[in-house]
């Protein structure tokens, strides 16, 4: 192997005097050739540039090698936005079908029966069915031109036929002027149900929902007998409100949201019930769950007919629901024996136990199988009508709550500004805005009491008999009466 340095002395030999600023210019003894001097260090300086450049590129590729392969990678194409789905279109409001003449019920008629039930005379019971059938002359029919009512905005009621120079101007015609041209108020309900609406025995309708049409009629005609009750079924209801042909309905109707949008506008839950169920004792069942296999009576077109399926398809039991269009037939055909039980809220199962044969006989299973809160309502689209009727209810509830009485109806300033205000002895709750006299709440308590009044007269101590204190049917907890039934949840929004 050769020394290290043994091949550099001829280099060193040449380069080093050049470099040293020499003036000779000595041989070139290894290249045998011979250079001047500045020329040899063009050369060197030459070749220590193109040195320099290859280095530096040898750096910058092998940099670019030692980066990480991530940052080489293209970017990802990006994913498109999914397109969004349109929305759905809303299915328009139905148009309201008017009840043919011959199948609005009278005063003294009942809508014939369906399902398997026979004719109220072959039915037992005659007291029920006497109820049911009363003697009443019927009030004139009442035939107003068809009408499409819109969701919102003002309805295009038709003018009374009393004011002829009104015709073809029902767009600008609300409902409260109609009734006060009319004189009287149009409530749709029932007469089939003692404590809710039935017939006395001098002929008048009565009972709570009659009770609260007849607030309605102080306050607004300042007459509480001024009302006419258009009789109608269950399975009526809807069309019958839809239409505008009626000014309210109050007949045991249940809130629920599918109602609100397509029959009317609710104005005040009045009552909180609950579905139970009747039997006979002789079947040995005690409870709901035991309805295995059983046959029950309902009404048709009702909460109460889908909430039994409902009760059947969740628990398996198998229910065979036997319909029937009124509550009278449905109720005849069990004590006739055609059903296993019947099934109802359970107000109206109290209500109709007293017309059986032997009630001993009978007994309520202690299951509530759904909600079901009554209120009143009104066709949709006029929305100060809406408010009126909203704001009578809340003057019965509060008039109980501040302990005022059919015979305590302040006419003077009491000192209690609550109290002066809802009776207008001073200050404003919207009477003027609403179109009432500053002396409605005077009017409607006067005429039929409060809350408390109505229930006890049908619902309670001198009705049915159906308690109020730690129901959900007595007053809020913080209600300020002292001697009233509470803890329960009849409210109402304040009036001022």
């Amino acid at each position: 192997m050769m020394p290290s340095g043994r091949g550099k002395a001829p280099r060193q030999r040449w380069i080093k005097p050049l470099l040293q600023g020499g003036t000779s210019q000595p041989s070139l003894t290894p290249l045998g050739v011979g250079f001047p001097r500045a020329a040899l260090i063009g050369v060197v300086v030459a070749l220590v540039v193109v040195l320099s450049l290859a280095a530096c590129g040898n750096d910058t590729e092998t940099q670019e090698a030692a980066q990480p392969t991530q940052y080489l990678r293209p970017m990802p194409t990006a994913t498109a936005y999914p397109t969004a789905t349109p929305y759905p279109t809303s299915t328009p409001y139905p148009t309201p079908t008017r009840l043919p003449a011959d199948k609005k019920p009278s005063e003294n008629t009942m809508p014939a029966s369906a399902g398997t039930a026979t004719s109220e005379d072959e039915l037992p019971g005659s007291e029920l069915f006497a109820l049911i059938s009363p003697s009443a002359t019927p009030l004139p029919a009442y035939t107003p031109e068809p009408t499409t009512a819109p969701r919102y905005g003002p309805v295009p009621i038709p003018a009374p036929t009393a004011i002829p120079d009104q015709q073809g101007s029902a767009w600008n015609y609300s409902r409260i002027e109609w009734i006060r041209d009319r004189g009287y108020l149009v409530c749709a309900s029932r007469n089939d149900v003692p404590g809710w609406g039935h017939v006395e025995g001098n002929g008048n309708n009565a009972g709570f929902d009659i009770d609260l049409c007849r607030a309605v009629a102080a306050a607004v005609l300042g007459d509480p007998s001024a009302i006419e009750i258009r009789l109608i079924s269950a399975a009526e209801r809807g069309p019958t409100i839809q239409s505008g042909e009626v000014d309210m309905m109050v007949r045991t109707v249940t809130w629920t949201s599918s109602r609100d949008v397509a029959w009317g506008s609710f104005a005040q839950i009045m009552f909180y019930d609950g579905q139970g169920f009747t039997v006979r004792k002789e079947l040995g069942i005690d409870t709901a769950l035991d309805l295995d296999g059983a046959s029950v009576c309902v009404t048709q077109g009702t909460t109460t007919e889908l909430n039994l399926l409902d009760f059947s398809d969740q628990h398996n039991l198998g229910i065979t629901a036997l319909t029937f269009e009124d509550t009278g037939s449905a109720f005849g055909a069990y004590e006739d024996g055609q059903c296993d039980a019947y099934t109802n809220d359970h107000s109206q199962l109290g209500a109709l136990r007293v017309f059986l044969g032997n009630p001993s006989d009978h007994a309520t299973l202690p299951e509530t199988i759904s909600e079901e809160p009554l209120a009143p309502l009104v066709p949709h689209g006029d929305e100060q009508w809406a408010d009126i009727v909203r704001t009578v209810m809340a003057i019965l509830i509060w008039s109980e709550a501040y302990a005022i009485t059919s015979d305590s109806v302040p006419t003077s300033q009491t000192g209690n500004y609550n109290v002066d205000r809802l009776f207008g002895l001073s200050g404003s709750w919207g009477q003027q805005e609403l179109g009432l006299s500053g002396t409605t709440a005077q009017d409607v308590i006067a005429a039929v009491g409060n809350y408390g009044e109505i229930y006890d007269r049908n619902l309670g101590a001198q009705g049915l008999g159906l308690l109020r204190e730690n129901t959900r049917n007595a007053l809020w907890e913080a209600a300020p009466c002292s001697e009233c039934p509470k803890g329960g949840q009849i409210y109402a929004p304040p009036l001022r």
